[in-house]
């Protein structure tokens, strides 16, 4: 009796988990993204055959796909309810992103405007809190993280961290900030040091690294704006 063909013994280059990994969602076919979902097929059919089959009796149409029944998915050898569940729930979570307005992403492209993004977040903290802002071209935020939490007067960075997250998020600008929890605006000889090798890091990898903002509660220091950047 021949076994299921699942997409753990496909060969590597069949292997659509693989494929979406390396190179993208959009390189995979409708059948090929449903495969990853359902996991196997049936004796002697593969997941993405399965898929295939069911998308052809749909005119290779998902919105037709999501108008079936848990039954009559179930008509079809290898798919049993769970499969036939999975797969309503995919259609259906597509159906629900096409009804969702894309997310706004935050402009920060001055230091004003990071100043009263960051702000909220910062205004309460007792120590030290370095966070790095992660841009598209437009000055759109794509991630904030923070990167390091230290002492009243200090916070140590590892300029590695804040240039392997900018790769990651394929950012093309970078603002860090950081809170002075004394209320003080002044930068330390640290803060200087640490905005040099950051552009030099930047510089390096051809990355814009737009300003470092200096956070209190009412007021902010901004590299680029005192030309010092």
């Amino acid at each position: 009796m021949s076994e299921k063909l699942t997409i753990a013994n496909w060969s590597p280059d069949d292997q659509p988990r693989e494929k979406l990994r390396d190179k993208g969602p959009q390189s995979l076919t409708k059948a090929e993204l449903l495969a990853i979902l359902v996991g196997s097929g049936c004796p002697g059919v593969s997941a993405v055959e399965l898929m295939q089959q069911i998308l052809e009796d749909c005119n290779n149409n998902l919105n037709t796909l999501g108008k079936m029944s848990i039954r009559e998915l179930m008509d079809y050898k290898g798919v049993g309810e769970a499969k036939a569940i999975t797969i309503l729930a995919a259609c259906e979570l597509g159906k629900r992103r096409q009804q969702e307005m894309p997310e706004e992403r935050p402009d920060l492209g001055t230091a004003t405007l990071v100043y009263r993004y960051m702000h909220p977040v910062m205004q309460d903290f007792d120590t030290e809190e370095f966070w790095a802002l992660y841009l598209n071209q437009s000055f759109r935020l794509i991630k904030k993280k923070c990167i390091a939490h230290g002492g009243i007067a200090e916070v140590p960075v590892d300029v590695r961290i804040v240039m392997r997250e900018a790769v990651v998020c394929n950012a093309t600008v970078l603002v860090v900030c950081h809170n002075h929890p004394s209320g003080s605006l002044t930068p330390s000889k640290s803060d200087d040091s640490l905005t040099k090798s950051l552009k030099n890091a930047c510089d390096v990898m051809h990355i814009r690294f737009l300003d470092h903002v200096i956070i209190t509660d009412g007021q902010y220091f901004s590299y680029h704006e005192s030309g010092k950047l």
